[in-house]
């Protein structure tokens, strides 16, 4: 499984993000505490500007991130409001740039940490799926690229939750008919560089670990020592596959089978549910 952070709040430099804190998703690509997995199958940032109609860039590799010095070197020159990260452990796809998250269209980026079982058995199915206007898009292999692409279809920029509850919906009722018994496995971050949307489901309800950070005023008050927290505004987000310092009551778990949005320092729990298309 992989691993993935998303960070939103006011700006900051995307090297203080990427490599300072001590469980940093940089650390987690080589040793993650809660996946048990090394994540060296690639990696990638997406990231906005301060622009109000920027589009957003991607830095993206096949190399392992701790091994990626030119990483390094740019993410001491981002300065971002909105920043993604993901290390990848591949599921079986090649390791190459056009697998690796984020995925981008327009201004959105999506990335994933899990995996749509036997996806060479429902890949074309799925596919076949896709709007034909936003099929000629994809240029990966994965099954992450595969669910943007259907959520997409079924309305993302519009209506996210609905949308990603028929993708995986969609995703169920052409595994189950294959044969496969639980075929959505997710954390999922989506954003439109405004908004973040992230989701935790699997089809077994036994999701990969996924927590938000706690008011960035309620964690000072419990670490008043910890000098890194002062450059936190109060409208910082992090939403996380795993906590990037050990600060007991920093970080509360997203809950099995939810979503949640998050903007301006709040974050809203809903209960989520698949909806067949």
């Amino acid at each position: 499984m992989c691993r993935w952070m998303a960070y939103t709040g006011s700006p900051v430099i995307a090297n203080d993000l990427l490599f300072r804190p001590e469980h940093s998703i940089i650390v987690q690509s080589l040793r993650a505490n809660l996946g048990h997995v090394t994540n060296g199958d690639g990696f990638g940032i997406g990231w906005y500007g301060t622009g109000a109609d920027e589009t957003p860039a991607l830095y993206k590799s096949a190399h392992p991130a701790w091994n990626d010095e030119n990483l390094r070197e740019i993410a001491s020159n981002i300065r971002t409001p909105l920043l993604f990260a993901h290390v990848r452990a591949s599921t079986g796809t090649p390791i190459e740039r056009s697998n690796c998250h984020p995925f981008r269209h327009g201004r959105w980026l999506w990335m994933h940490n899990g995996s749509l079982a036997n996806f060479e058995v429902v890949k074309r199915d799925l596919r076949m799926a896709v709007d034909p206007a936003l099929y000629p898009e994809i240029i990966g292999s994965t099954d992450t690229e595969t669910l943007f692409y259907l959520a997409l279809t079924f309305g993302l920029t519009e209506d996210p939750p609905t949308a990603v509850a028929r993708a995986v919906g969609l995703v169920e009722d052409v595994g189950r008919r294959h044969g496969v018994e639980y075929p959505v496995h997710m954390t999922v971050a989506t954003t439109d560089g405004e908004t973040m949307w992230v989701f935790r489901y699997s089809s077994e309800k036994a999701t990969s670990s996924l927590y938000y950070s706690n008011d960035a005023e309620q964690v000072r008050r419990l670490y008043p020592d910890l000098e890194v927290l002062d450059q936190l505004g109060p409208d910082t987000r992090f939403v996380v596959s795993e906590p990037l310092r050990d600060l007991p009551g920093a970080w509360t778990e997203v809950p099995e089978a939810s979503w949640a949005l998050v903007r301006g320092g709040e974050n809203h729990i809903h209960p989520f549910q698949p909806s067949s298309p």
